[in-house]
């Protein structure tokens, strides 16, 4: 399909975090763009603001007439949408050009130096940190970001065609569609085992897409995929040693294969996204670019929303929200709240994100939501999926070996927060919860 002759963009999903990134791109290159989503979201609005115009019932109807034309019209669709989704049937029975989002980021990169950022965990703030990089070096770049970036308060960072930016989704094997140049692996643990049956299935997935780098490949030390390597405080090709905390921002050097860097500084919380940075500083400087620019780069840099972000920061309350969805990203979680603040009390309030990683990863999750001294558990989000039996949050709850822990539904949820004594309150999930986080604010401060 060549892009460059369709007029009109039509989006199944719009309003998701990867298929509102490449709507705001085609809208920003002049194109004619709608879209249909299951409700409406700040990214819809923000979408809406551009002039894109959305609706929110499955129904072919609503579809704007000019987006008919099978001639000039590319469809766009996100694998979470249901296969029986009717406006999709619609266009698929009627020649249009379809095409799931990987595929058109496939597309839309495939005539630029792709810098793609895998891993089952990582991957957003790395490519983001990697993008901001990019255009405070004044490269030529367009960054997709899986988030939005509190620097441009946005899920694109938009450039030029000279280079791209993009996360590299293992979901659906979706970054098997990518031809990157250069390339990074953040982690491998296992994560939709819906799509993959086994961990080692995802493990192949992950070499698969290894296979497809061109110029150079970076891994995180002790995944079993050859590249060049980077960690902290390890035997690694890009190391980050003398880690230290300074009023609440990271201090580091950094070793390279060929030369040196010292006191870099970022102001996020949390080891990972030391990590994180040190990803994004190798594949920045294996692209080319400089240490000192790199380093200048992560001093400005704001962080993600939905990212460790603070809601309320006083000194008798802090409320954090944070994406956090596997028993990996909830313990970083944690270890950056005890680490910042080792005596106070913590409330975790989480809601589960589908019915089949809550099963695979039941036990992990329990232990990793058992490290708050006190828990608020909400029903579990499905997303795109259907109830399995016998998973719900009363059976997860059942397994959480915390004392003070309990179920709550979302209209609940404000009453029973304001029921805790905690003084810091971390608000995880990657549902509908994000949506929540601006009321709890606004009762939390008029409680305080």
């Amino acid at each position: 399909m060549n892009l460059e002759q369709i007029h009109n963009v039509y989006f199944i999903g719009i309003g998701g975090i990867g298929m509102s990134a490449i709507a705001n791109y085609f809208r920003s290159n002049g194109k004619n763009v709608a879209g249909y989503d299951k409700t409406p979201t700040e990214i819809t609005n923000s979408l809406h603001k551009m002039g894109i115009d959305i609706h929110f019932e499955d129904a072919v109807n609503l579809i704007p007439n000019e987006f008919k034309n099978a001639q000039n019209t590319a469809v766009i669709y996100t694998p979470a949408v249901p296969k029986n989704h009717t406006e999709l049937t619609y266009f698929l029975n009627n020649n249009f050009n379809v095409l799931k989002r990987s595929e058109v980021l496939g597309e839309i990169t495939k005539h630029t130096i792709c810098l793609a950022v895998a891993g089952t965990h990582g991957k957003t703030t790395t490519s983001t940190i990697l993008g901001h990089i990019l255009k405070e070096a004044n490269i030529n770049a367009t960054s997709f970001l899986g988030g939005i970036s509190e620097n441009y308060n946005s899920n694109l960072i938009i450039g030029g065609n000279e280079v791209s930016v993009v996360e590299a989704d293992e979901f659906d094997r979706s970054f098997l569609k990518l031809s990157p140049n250069i390339a990074c692996v953040t982690s491998m643990d296992a994560d939709h085992l819906d799509i993959y049956g086994k961990h080692s299935e995802l493990e192949k997935s992950f070499q698969e897409f290894a296979n497809k780098v061109t110029d150079k490949l970076i891994v995180k030390k002790g995944l079993p995929i050859a590249g060049q390597t980077f960690g902290l405080e390890e035997d690694a090709d890009y190391n980050a040693y003398n880690i230290r905390i300074e009023k609440g921002a990271y201090i580091f050097n950094v070793k390279t294969p060929t030369e040196n860097i010292e006191n870099i500084k970022i102001n996020l919380p949390g080891k990972h996204n030391v990590l994180n940075a040190v990803a994004a500083l190798a594949m920045a400087n294996s692209f080319g670019i400089s240490l000192q620019v790199i380093a200048k780069a992560l001093l400005s840099f704001k962080g993600i929303k939905r990212r460790f972000s603070y809601k309320i920061k006083t000194e008798n309350l802090v409320l954090i929200d944070d994406y956090a969805h596997h028993p990996t990203e909830i313990n970083a979680v944690v270890d950056s709240v005890r680490e910042m603040y080792p005596k106070q009390q913590v409330l975790g309030v989480f809601q589960p994100h589908l019915y089949s990683r809550t099963r695979d990863f039941a036990n992990d999750f329990a232990q990793s939501l058992s490290r708050f001294d006190e828990l608020i558990l909400l029903d579990i989000y499905p997303a795109r999926e259907l109830p399995i039996e016998g998973v719900n949050s009363e059976w997860l709850l059942n397994k959480i070996n915390c004392k003070n822990k309990r179920l709550s539904s979302k209209q609940n949820l404000i009453e029973n927060i304001l029921k805790s004594n905690a003084q810091i309150i971390v608000v995880i999930g990657a549902g509908d919860i994000g949506e929540l986080v601006e009321n709890i604010k606004n009762n939390l401060t008029v409680e305080n």
